[in-house]
């Protein structure tokens, strides 16, 4: 598996002089499979990037995309998607049981209203809701995708992806709490995994003035990581009025934690147009 972040930021774009290290754009991720399979994560504002990326290699695009919730940070860039409007893309949506319906949405609503010149029947792209994870799982081309629901307002799902011995984990917009149940199902679904990258949207101290707001912060990613033996942490899901200089900051502390409890985890913080490979 190769992983390439195309989006990190979380709520609204941050475009601009402090943000050029970890980028500015909301959540999206290309992710190629062993078999050369592309699958899409999230519909961010970074998904016009990799749209432009995508038609630049003059080849017919089929493509799967995961969407783990309808809000708007990780929708909006759908209608700047270029492949979309190519009668030679072929698209198939699976993930949050409202994904499609957040799609349409970007363009006009069950009104008529319309938010966008082009309406999402007149899209050229053959776009085909295929809701199969709705099972819980889903294969593609030998890779399993395993689902988790997410503690976020209205809901939403974290994915697992298991390809050749492999497993990469990804939980955004997803707030932790390890009084909660689901403390201990996150810890199994996360358990052995390669990469983990999660939310990790706040500091401690922030977090206590945003309980419920459906994000987390560091340290509770951290916490996480370790209890479920997880290989390496990415930070993910950046605030979007944190600089460059205090994400650098950020990930110091971070790694000093890790440094201090002498654990066996490697940990980073999400660059737009970084790349992992598995």
């Amino acid at each position: 598996m190769k992983i390439k972040f195309w989006g990190t930021r979380g709520s609204t774009p941050v475009p601009g002089k402090d943000t050029i290290i970890y980028g500015g754009n909301t959540t999206c991720l290309e992710m190629d499979l062993m078999s050369g399979k592309k699958i899409i994560i999230d519909a961010g504002t970074g998904i016009r990037a990799l749209g432009n990326e995508l038609e630049s290699h003059k080849e017919n695009i089929d493509i799967y995309l995961l969407i783990t919730h309808i809000h708007w940070d990780h929708i909006l860039g759908f209608p700047f998607f270029s492949p979309i409007y190519q009668p030679s893309t072929k698209i198939q949506v699976d993930g949050y049981n409202l994904c499609m319906k957040g799609l349409r949405y970007s363009f006009d609503n069950k009104m008529g209203d319309g938010f966008w010149p082009i309406r999402f029947e007149e899209l050229s792209a053959d776009i085909q809701f295929i809701d199969k994870l709705k099972n819980g799982s889903l294969e593609i081309d030998g890779a399993l995708i395993d689902t988790v629901p997410l503690r976020h307002p209205q809901g939403g799902l974290g994915f697992r992806f298991r390809e050749e011995g492999k497993t990469f984990v990804f939980l955004t917009d997803n707030e932790l709490d390890v009084a909660d149940k689901s403390f201990s199902d996150y810890i199994a679904f996360c358990k052995e995994a390669d990469i983990l990258i999660h939310d990790s949207h706040y500091t401690p101290e922030e977090i206590t003035k945003h309980r419920g707001w459906g994000h987390s912060d560091y340290q509770s990613a951290i916490d996480l990581a370790l209890k479920a033996n997880v290989k390496k942490l990415v930070l993910f899901h950046h605030a979007p009025e944190r600089k460059d200089s205090d994400m650098i900051k950020l990930t110091i502390l971070c790694q000093d934690l890790i440094k201090e409890k002498n654990a066996d985890l490697e940990i980073e913080t999400a660059k737009e147009n970084s790349v992992l490979v598995l």
